[in-house]
Order: structure tokens, then sequence, then C-alpha cells
């Protein structure tokens, strides 16, 4: 089943805001990949799997790196892991490409002229390589484009702090937080999204094991799993 939860009615958003890894580009692959390459020199790929994924989605990288090292066994610090991770994911990540619906979804917005803008969690010269052959998808977004290395943001997800400066940036206020909409793949993202006081459209990953997430979905604008049927969700 790819629609979990649609919305009852189209939505009437002011600002659409979106998270990237996972949810526009397919980044979230390669980093499994560049995990699981760095294992291999331990053989220990066996420790890997979906459920240590769900703990590593949305975080901060040091975050992720000490989840991975915890709970993998992986005899490496967490930074040292972290550092090594981004060497590998690097040569990866410009063969990254967009997840299903994200192209045409994203120009609809663009052409209709809803404002939009990324929060994510890369920094900023990851973010460059991640979207280095992607430059008419990003344009979209004009300069839009929030960061996880903002100065602005004191905390990362599911902190709000990354939403509420995509927000402002966007010249929105407090009292058009309730008709933006956060785009994000994570739970940790999601709960930043609602916590920003915005509504939530969770695109989630089907072979990810999500556990006690009933009240995260309900909350929730829309629960699915790819962004290929959202268009019409906003009457583009």
């Amino acid at each position: 089943m790819t629609v979990i939860k649609a919305p009852t009615e189209t939505v009437a958003a002011t600002q659409l805001l979106f998270d990237m890894d996972r949810l526009l580009l397919n980044t979230e692959q390669l980093f499994s990949d560049g995990n699981v390459m760095i294992l291999e020199r331990f053989n220990m790929t066996d420790k890997y799997n979906w459920s240590i994924k769900r703990q590593l989605m949305g975080l901060p990288a040091l975050k992720a790196a000490e989840v991975f090292v915890r709970e993998t066994g992986l005899p490496m610090t967490a930074a040292d892991f972290a550092a090594e991770r981004n060497r590998v994911v690097l040569e990866l990540f410009p063969n990254c490409v967009p997840l299903p619906g994200v192209v045409d979804f994203v120009t609809a917005v663009h052409d209709a002229h809803m404002p939009m803008a990324v929060a994510t969690s890369s920094s900023r010269p990851i973010f460059d390589v991640k979207t280095q052959h992607h430059a008419a998808l990003f344009s979209h977004f004009a300069d839009h484009i929030i960061t996880g290395d903002d100065a602005r943001i004191a905390r990362g997800k599911p902190a709000p702090d990354i939403f509420l400066v995509a927000h402002a940036t966007l010249g929105g206020t407090e009292e058009t937080r309730p008709t933006t909409v956060v785009f994000e793949d994570s739970v940790a993202g999601a709960k930043a999204g609602l916590a920003a006081g915005m509504q939530v459209v969770w695109v989630r990953d089907a072979r990810i094991p999500f556990d006690n997430v009933a009240e995260l979905e309900e909350r929730c604008l829309a629960v699915t799993e790819t962004m290929s049927e959202v268009e019409d969700w906003f009457g583009l």
C-alpha cells in the first residue's frame, strides 16, 4: 500500500518545506552503501539492518555516527567513523537521482508560484556535492535552501529549529505556521515539523520497520510511501 493516510480535502498551504535525503534525492541509499563498505573491512556487514537504519534517519552526522557505532559494535570512535563515512559517501553522492514523483511535484509547485524551501541537515558543502547534477530541480527553490550548518540552527531534528528558519526565510510568520506543510521521510523530521506547529506529510520507506508510530501517523496530515500521489492533494 503506497498511501497510508491521505488528506480529506484539498490542502490550502501557504508554504511548503522539503527535507532532501530520501525525500527529494535517493541519498539515504548511498549512506547505507557507505556504511556497508566500511563494515565490510571488519567482516561486520551482518550487524547492519533496517532497524539501525531507521534510528539514523534525520539525525545530525555525528549523532548518527554515535548511534551506528553503538548499535553495530564497530571498532571505531564515532568521530573517526563519521569522517571515514563522509569520505566514502562523497565519492557516491554524484550518482544520486531524484525519487519518483519529485521532479513533477516540485515543478508544479514552482509553476503555481507557491513559496517553498529546502530544509536539510546536510552541510552546505555536502549539499552542493549531492545536488551538482540536479541544478534544474533545485533552481526552483531559488536561494531558499537551508542547510544544517546554518548558524541560526541551534538544535538538530527532532527540534523544530531548521523548519522555523526555513519558514522565516520565506517570509512566514507565527500566523502562517499552521498552513505550512513539511515533507519529511524520517521520524525525527516528522516530529520536528509538528514541533514547529506545522502540518506534515510523512513520506516513509516501506522497507523500514517503524514501531509505535500510530500517534505520529495520526498527527500527520498525510502518510505515504512515495511523492507520486501528492500533487493532486494540493490541487496542482
